[in-house]
């Protein structure tokens, strides 16, 4: 009998693990995965629940790796949904709740179609499933430490796929190949408080800094790549706190946060806004200084035989032929990139995060489908 990944997906969305939060979601995964045969570990850090399921011989060279995660984005005021955010409603075809796109429909499918491959037809290989409850919060004590994990104990992935949901808007129509880099850059300006009617004697940090941020407005990075779309850099926030209109301010601060592709590191864009803070230091006498948070690099798996293993299944359950992007935010396949050529395929994307997150019931059984394939076509 085919496993019902529709149930499942329903039980984890009743687990309310808003992240870093887990509420029984992983030990629910890994007591249907040991039920099935899967030896299951944990890899648990900083109050983060990870766990690591493998089917097959420990090291096999034909190890397939999936990967996910069960914990989510708050769901702001619960009287705006429709139906209880954890509760798993399912209406004329369609199951409610926060993480029935991200991800837990997703998780659910690769879940199911592993244990129904290796209960009908065991295959000469391994698979590896990992699961994380740190992906929507700052992603530290996550994938990271299941790689970790991993590498201490001799557990590797020939490949891995990463269910996130990567359709705009059919199922089918888009599976990542790479992901473009994120940083996130903060800007102190430090000058001398003072009067507004004796301005020569401050110094105002508010013009400079201003300065600054068109100046890094107005730059473009680069003009896009084969596989990705020119980088980007946003101003998201210029504040001094000031509330009085009569005193020149001693700091100013400023952030920007850029998504860059493959012909960027983010040491050499921090080397670049630190030589640009330079340029307006020079001209204006106002010290900068400058924070910077690095969410992931800029990485591309590129097109061949993995990628075209999984747009052929894509193609074959859906009827679509799957277009190869890198566009969108950051995911954890950004860590699992330095491990083994990652790809990443799942649901339509157009109501995650959003109030009333939802999935049609058929689109997740045809995600399981859809996994199901690549786990056959990997092993044939």
């Amino acid at each position: 009998m085919a496993y019902d990944v529709v149930t499942l997906t329903q039980r984890l969305i009743q687990c309310p693990s808003i992240t870093p939060e887990d509420a029984g979601a992983i030990p629910l995964l890994q007591a249907e995965l040991a039920a099935a045969g899967f030896a299951t570990f944990r890899a648990d850090r900083g109050g983060v629940a990870n766990l690591i399921a493998r089917w097959g011989p420990k090291g096999h060279e034909r190890t397939f790796g999936f990967n996910g995660h069960t914990d989510v984005v708050p769901v702001g005021d619960p009287s705006d949904w429709r139906f209880d955010p954890f509760s798993g409603a399912a209406r004329d075809g369609v199951l409610h709740g926060r993480g029935a796109t991200d991800m837990k429909s997703g998780v659910a499918a690769f879940v199911g179609a592993a244990i129904d491959l290796v209960s009908s037809a065991p295959p000469d290989g391994a698979i590896l499933i990992t699961v994380t409850g740190d992906e929507e919060g700052d992603a530290v004590d996550g994938t990271t430490a299941i790689l970790d994990w991993m590498e201490a104990n001799g557990e590797a992935m020939a490949a891995c796929l990463v269910g996130e949901p990567t359709c705009p808007e059919r199922l089918g129509d888009m599976i990542k190949i790479g992901r473009r880099g994120s940083m996130t850059a903060r800007f102190a300006a430090s000058g001398v408080q003072g009067h507004t009617a004796y301005p020569h004697r401050a110094k105002n940090p508010v013009p400079a800094l201003a300065r600054l941020m068109a100046r890094l407005d107005a730059s473009r990075l680069d003009e896009g790549t084969e596989h990705f779309d020119p980088s980007t850099l946003a101003v998201t926030s210029i504040d001094t706190g000031n509330s009085a209109s009569n005193v020149i301010p001693a700091m100013c601060r400023a952030t920007v946060n850029i998504r860059f592709n493959d012909l960027h590191s983010s040491s050499g864009l921090i080397d670049w806004l630190r030589s640009e803070a330079e340029l307006i230091t020079e001209e204006t006498g106002v010290a900068f200084e400058m924070t910077t948070r690095v969410s992931g690099e800029s990485f591309l798996t590129p097109p061949g035989a993995f990628s075209d293993l999984v747009r052929r299944a894509v193609e074959a359950e859906t009827g679509l032929e799957p277009e190869l992007s890198t566009s969108g935010g950051t995911s954890d396949a950004r860590f699992i990139r330095a491990h083994c050529p990652v790809v990443e395929f799942g649901l339509v994307g157009k109501t995650m995060h959003q109030v009333d997150e939802c999935v049609p019931v058929d689109q997740i059984v045809q995600l399981k489908g859809v996994y199901r394939r690549i786990l056959e076509d990997w092993f044939a």
